[in-house]
Formats: structure tokens, sequence, C-alpha cells
């Protein structure tokens, strides 16, 4: 099949530039190895507080964006919100112009993937978590009582919706967990590792400046994770602490008030945020929730110098030996000091090139992507019939 035949319809749950927080950024940079490897793109953006961008243009053969819909009351649907809320007629209009393939980015893309109009189309689902499991975890630390009862509610209607893909002809997940969970239960399931903005290795030589923790802080999860390393493992003064990311809570300000070595930067750029991962001379990467691949590991790991990371951030991504691992209070704090009165040196250094330009490489990734969706002449458009 020539390059001019492969049209490729993909529906995301978001505006996907700028790239600043995790799903968009996977997003993104698959658009930008999708194009460079000559696919012609038909982009569908469900549109809620980000602007519509020139950017996109420049890499996809069309941009057309669709407001994402509001309910009064977020729980009184039989379908997942994430889901529910983004239903288009005029979507569901446009992608049956024509027979090209279809990518729906995250199971929130999903309302039309059963629809009987498109049961003869190919149809990939690119899952960023098991999203019944993140839901489960953002219940578990939230303290609004409204908040954590909706995400009970999502998480139970998340698990029950989960089916329908067996609808989809392909299911690309993001990591290798991941792709064990689905491979369980569904035919057809293919391991799409990350898509991020390296192109090669920039770990800088010498020391760093400070310990950094960053994520976006909105997300309970994140705030959560800022608040224990704050109050359990980062109370030495001798080290330079900065925390990273949007929206942090009220208690996580206060906390970093009483710290004289602390300081928060939020609502910062992705450019910024770049930036503080090079300047440190640690990345300090730790979860409580082992879903997905968190993409602040891939960026420390190109961009930085020593990471630490527990199991629950590092267990089955391919990475584990490209970080100090870290599990109790006691072994951060070994950790830390190890690192802090060390540099990384040259045979870790050839060791992140070795495992990172190979399994976390765009362009090379993106190929079984490609051949999955117009390989075997599985898709046979009108325009080119």
């Amino acid at each position: 099949m020539s390059d001019s035949q492969k049209h490729l319809h993909v529906v995301v749950f978001d505006v996907p530039y700028p790239a600043n927080y995790g799903g968009v950024i996977d997003i993104y940079y698959k658009l930008v190895a999708l194009a460079e490897s000559g696919v012609k793109i038909h982009l569908h953006c469900y549109q809620y507080g980000r602007s519509e961008s020139a950017m996109l243009k420049g890499i996809c053969e069309t941009v057309t964006y669709y407001r994402r819909k509001v309910f009064k009351n977020p729980i009184y649907n039989a379908k997942p919100y994430i889901v529910a809320s983004r239903n288009s007629t005029a979507l569901i209009e446009n992608i049956t112009q024509d027979d090209y393939p279809i990518l729906f980015e995250g199971l929130h893309s999903t309302y039309y993937l059963a629809d009987k109009r498109l049961k003869d189309r190919y149809k990939v689902v690119r899952t960023h978590n098991v999203e019944h499991h993140y839901y489960k975890h953002l219940e578990k630390v939230e303290t609004n009582m409204f908040k954590k009862y909706f995400f009970k509610i999502e998480a139970d209607r998340l698990k029950k919706y989960e089916k329908v893909l067996k609808h989809a002809d392909c299911i690309a997940a993001i990591s290798s967990n991941d792709t064990k969970y689905f491979g369980k239960r569904f035919d057809n399931v293919l391991h799409l590792p990350p898509f991020h903005v390296n192109n090669k290795v920039s770990s800088g030589d010498g020391r760093g400046k400070f310990i950094l923790y960053h994520g976006n802080l909105a997300v309970g999860e994140n705030n959560e994770a800022a608040l224990y390393l704050l109050k359990n493992v980062l109370k030495n003064p001798a080290h330079p602490v900065i925390i990273a990311g949007n929206d942090p809570s009220d208690e996580l300000i206060r906390t970093v008030e009483t710290m004289d070595h602390v300081t928060i930067k939020s609502n910062i750029t992705s450019e910024e945020i770049n930036h503080l991962i090079s300047d440190a001379h640690i990345n300090l990467l730790y979860t409580n929730q082992a879903t997905g691949i968190k993409l602040k590991l891939v960026n420390s790991l190109f961009m930085g110098r020593h990471c630490i990371a527990n199991d629950k951030m590092i267990k089955n991504t391919g990475l584990e030996e490209l970080c100090v691992r870290a599990n109790s209070v006691s072994q951060f704090t070994q950790a830390i000091e190890y690192c802090w009165d060390n540099e990384l040196n040259e045979a870790e250094l050839r060791n992140r090139v070795e495992v990172l330009e190979t399994s976390f490489n765009n362009m090379r990734n993106v190929e079984p992507l490609i051949d999955t969706v117009f390989s075997s002449n599985k898709v046979v458009s009108k325009t080119s019939a």
C-alpha cells in the first residue's frame, strides 16, 4: 500500500497540544511519528478548556474539534462519565464519510467503538491505563467526599464498560503489565511503549543542583506522593528540594512553607519542567499506583542524572536497571545520600543510551502500529479502491 493510501482517523479525548501532561504527551508525539512515517492523519479532538492548536495543523491532514459535554449530574449515566461526555453526532458523521481505519486514544474516546456503522472498519484502541484500576486508586486518595463517591461509581462503570474493547481489532497497551492484563481478556493485544519528546539521552555530566519531585499535582496520586516524600524522606535541610507541578493542594503548599530547604514551582511550562529535570542531581520517582507507565520516569532517565524510584513506578517497565530502587523511608534516605555524594558515571550513561534509544525510540516503536493498521490488505479505502 502506498503512502498516499495511508489515511488514519485519530479520535482523542483532549486537544493534544501543548503536550504538557502524560496522556497528551503520548498522543502528540505518536502523531508526530505517524506523520513522519507518511501517515495522513485526520484528527478529531474533544475540547474542554484547551484552545485550538495551529501546531496540530502542521502534522495532520485535517483537524476537527468537538465540544465535550458537561452533565449537571455526572453520576447519573449508565456509561462512564469520561466516555458519555465524549459523544458527538458530528464525529460519527465525519468518520463514516470514508473507510479509513480509526485509532481511538484512551477508553475515554470509545463511545462509537461498538457502533454498527463502524462494524467493518479496522479499529485500534490505545489504552493509557487499566482505567478502573486508576479510578479506584483516585477514590482511595481523594478526601473530598463527593469526588470520592464519583471516583467509586466511575471505577465500577469503567470495569463493566471495559468489555467494549472486544469490538477493537487491536488493543495497543502502553506497558508490559497492561499488555498482560488485556491479553488475558482480549485477542490481538499489542505492546506499544509510550511516545515522548526525547530523541536521544541528554543526561548532563557533573553535579546537579537539587532534588526534584515533579508531576501534575492536581491529580490526587501525585499530590499524595509529594506529601509523603516531604513528610518522610526529604527532611534533610542540607539538600535543596524542588517540588514542581500544576495546582498543588493547600496542604502541600502549607507543608512546603514549613521547610526552608524546599521550593515549590507551580503551573510552569513543560519546557521549564524539562529544564528542572536536567538541572537536578536527583529525580525522585514515587507512586502508589502501578498502572500504565509514567512518562515522568521516561523523561527523567532521558534528561536527568540519578533517578531513585520505588518498585510500583518501575516494575515490568524494562527500566528497572537504570534506576536506584527504594521502597521504604530508610531505603530512600540511603539512596539519596549515596546519589548526592556521587556523579552519574560513564557506564551508567552508556547503559541508558543502549536501553532507552532502542526500546523507547519513537520512530521504531510506531512501526508495529503502522504495520498492524495497514498491512495484509486489511484496509481498503473508498478513495483508493
